[in-house]
C-alpha cells in the first residue's frame, strides 16, 4: 500500500514538473529550446551516469523547515510566504556535481533548495547556490561547456584544447569555477551564502514591479576551513555537522533581496547586481530536522525555479527556462531508476 502510495505521489510530482516546464518553455524564445532530453544526457555523458540519483546535487540530504516573512516582504509582495505566519519548508543540502561520493572537503559548489508550502496548496521551489553566478548565460552556452567536458574515450579525461576554446571564446563559463577557487572549503552547510542568481520580480499589492536577486545568508555568518583543516574532515563530514548544528537550534539564513534599479542587468545568471544596491530582508529560514537517512521528503521534488507563488514572476533569463525542463526528465529517469537521495 504504502508503495502505490508512494507512487501517486512521485507522479503527481512529475506532472507539476511537466506541465510547468511545458508552460515556461512556451514564454521561452526559441533560443532556450535546446532539447531537455540532450541537455541530460550530454551531463550524464561529462561527468557519468549514477542509477536513481540527481543528475545535479546527487550528493545531498533532506531537512524540513520554517519560515517566517518580513514586514519588508510584505511591503514588496502579495506571496503568501510573507505574511508573518510560520510557513513550512521542503528543504534539501547538497554538494554540487552529479556524483553521489562526491568529497565534502572540496572547493566546490553546495546547494540549498527550497519548496515553501503555502496556504491553498500553492508551492515555491528554488535552487540556490553558493556562488552569484550560474555555470553560463545561455542555454546553448551551458551545452556546449557541457559538450567540452566530456571525457575522451582513450584518456577517460576532457580534452584539455578543446576545453580552453570553448573556454576562450566563452568566458562567462569560467566565472563560477573562479568564484569557488578564491572561497574556503564550506566548513558547514549551515554557514555559507547560498544565492538565487536569476532576477524575479517581487509584485505588491497595486501592481508594482521590483525585480532583484536574492542571497540567503547564515544568521551566524560565514566560516571556511582552512587548507589542514578541511583535509583533516575528509569527505564526508557534511551531513552529520547539519544534523548536530540543527540538533543545537544553531542552523537559520536571513532570505535577503538585492534590489535592481532601472538600467540594471536582470536577464543574466552571470552578471551579478552591483554590490552597492541595497539590500531588504524578506524573513527568516529556521531549519528545524534532519532526515535520519537517505529518504525523506525531498526525495521527489525537483526544486524547479519557475515553479513560482503569486506575487513573484520571473525575469526574461533565459537559463531559467532552461533548467526547467531536464528537470522534469532528470526526475522521470530517476523514478524510473528507482530514486535514491
Amino acid at each position: 500500500m504504502h508503495h502505490i502510495h508512494h507512487t501517486r505521489i512521485t507522479n503527481r510530482h512529475l506532472l507539476a514538473a511537466l506541465a510547468g516546464a511545458a508552460a515556461l518553455l512556451g514564454m521561452a524564445p526559441a533560443s532556450a529550446q535546446v532539447d531537455p532530453n540532450r541537455f541530460v544526457d550530454t551531463f550524464e555523458r561529462a561527468f557519468g551516469k549514477f542509477d536513481g540519483f540527481r543528475r545535479s546535487g546527487a550528493k545531498g540530504i533532506c531537512a524540513v523547515g520554517e519560515f517566517i516573512g518580513s514586514a519588508d516582504g510584505r511591503a514588496l509582495s502579495v506571496a503568501s510566504a510573507f505574511s508573518g505566519q510560520p510557513v513550512p519548508v521542503v528543504v534539501r543540502f547538497s554538494v554540487g556535481g552529479a556524483n553521489p561520493k562526491a568529497p565534502d572537503n572540496a572547493r566546490s559548489q553546495r546547494n540549498l533548495a527550497l519548496q515553501f508550502n503555502l496556504p491553498g496548496g500553492e508551492t515555491w521551489q528554488m535552487g540556490n547556490i553558493s556562488a552569484p553566478v550560474f555555470g553560463a548565460a545561455t542555454p546553448e552556452q551551458f551545452l556546449g561547456r557541457l559538450e567540452s567536458l566530456i571525457p575522451d574515450p582513450e584518456t577517460k579525461r576532457p580534452n584539455p584544447d578543446k576545453v580552453k576554446a570553448f573556454a576562450d571564446a566563452n568566458p562567462e563559463v569560467l566565472l563560477q569555477g573562479r568564484h569557488f577557487a578564491s572561497q574556503p572549503v564550506p566548513a558547514s552547510f549551515g554557514q555559507v551564502n547560498y544565492w538565487g542568481v536569476h532576477a524575479f520580480a517581487f509584485v505588491d499589492g497595486s501592481g508594482k514591479k521590483q525585480f532583484g536577486k536574492w542571497i540567503f545568508e547564515p544568521v551566524g555568518g560565514t566560516q571556511g576551513l582552512s587548507d589542514d583543516e578541511a583535509k583533516a574532515k575528509g569527505g564526508d563530514f557534511l551531513f552529520d555537522d547539519l544534523r548536530q548544528r540543527v540538533a543545537a537550534g544553531g542552523v537559520a539564513f536571513d532570505f535577503n533581496l538585492q534590489l535592481a534599479q532601472p538600467g540594471d542587468r536582470i536577464d543574466s545568471a552571470v552578471t551579478p547586481l552591483p554590490d552597492d544596491r541595497k539590500k531588504v530582508t524578506l524573513g527568516r529560514l529556521t531549519i528545524k530536522s534532519v532526515a535520519a537517512d537517505a529518504t525523506g521528503p525531498c526525495l521527489a521534488i525537483t526544486y524547479n525555479p519557475i515553479v513560482l507563488p503569486r506575487g513573484v514572476e520571473p525575469s526574461a533569463d533565459p537559463m531559467l527556462a532552461a533548467r526547467a525542463a531536464p528537470y522534469a526528465v532528470g526526475l522521470g529517469r530517476r523514478l524510473g531508476e528507482g530514486p535514491k537521495q
